[in-house]
């Protein structure tokens, strides 16, 4: 009998094959901003890939492609903010998750919006909730970073109003 001192290949599922199976889980949309201090510019992302990491201290997560102008900003903000978006705000969530779009100033001009108190970073008005945050940390992953963040304020913005969730591939609504 031979053995080897060589693993044996770990099978590792396609993208095709990944997205589609992870496509069954329903996510909240948020959208990301912060301020660029490098040219004062504000940058938005939506997002699905948001989440609660810790209640002591309040940290979140969100996921960035790495290299993207996203991860760009937030490797040069210490402080960024999520607005998590309300069913109503489809449109907000699909305008920034355009990829080559030109100028997130022309998306912010059409949503309205104000300045976090703590963050810098614009907040969506209309959304959900609110919380503005300060990097903890970045984690390589893959071809993503995910960024930890201290919660510096959280705000409920419309406790009855319900969620745009992200499944199957588009945008949907609570029944």
């Amino acid at each position: 009998m031979h053995t080897s001192s060589q693993p044996s290949p770990i099978r590792t599922a396609g993208p095709d094959e990944f997205r589609s199976a992870l496509s069954q889980l329903a996510a909240g949309v948020a959208l990301v901003t912060a301020n660029d201090p490098e040219d004062g510019e504000d940058a938005g992302m939506t997002a699905t890939s948001f989440l609660s990491v810790s209640l002591e201290p309040p940290l979140v997560l969100v996921s960035v492609r790495e290299d993207s102008r996203m991860d760009d900003v937030l490797t040069r903000a210490e402080t960024w903010a999520v607005s998590l978006l309300a069913e109503e705000q489809r449109t907000a969530a699909s305008r920034f998750a355009m990829k080559g779009r030109l100028s997130d100033r022309l998306l912010f001009a059409d949503t309205p919006h104000r300045r976090g108190e703590h963050s810098g970073a614009l907040l969506i008005e209309g959304a959900l909730a609110t919380v503005e945050c300060r990097t903890e940390q970045r984690v390589t992953a893959g071809d993503h970073v995910l960024v930890i963040g201290r919660v510096l304020e959280a705000r409920v913005q419309q406790p009855g109003a319900k969620p745009l969730l992200y499944f199957r591939g588009d945008y949907r609504r609570l029944a």
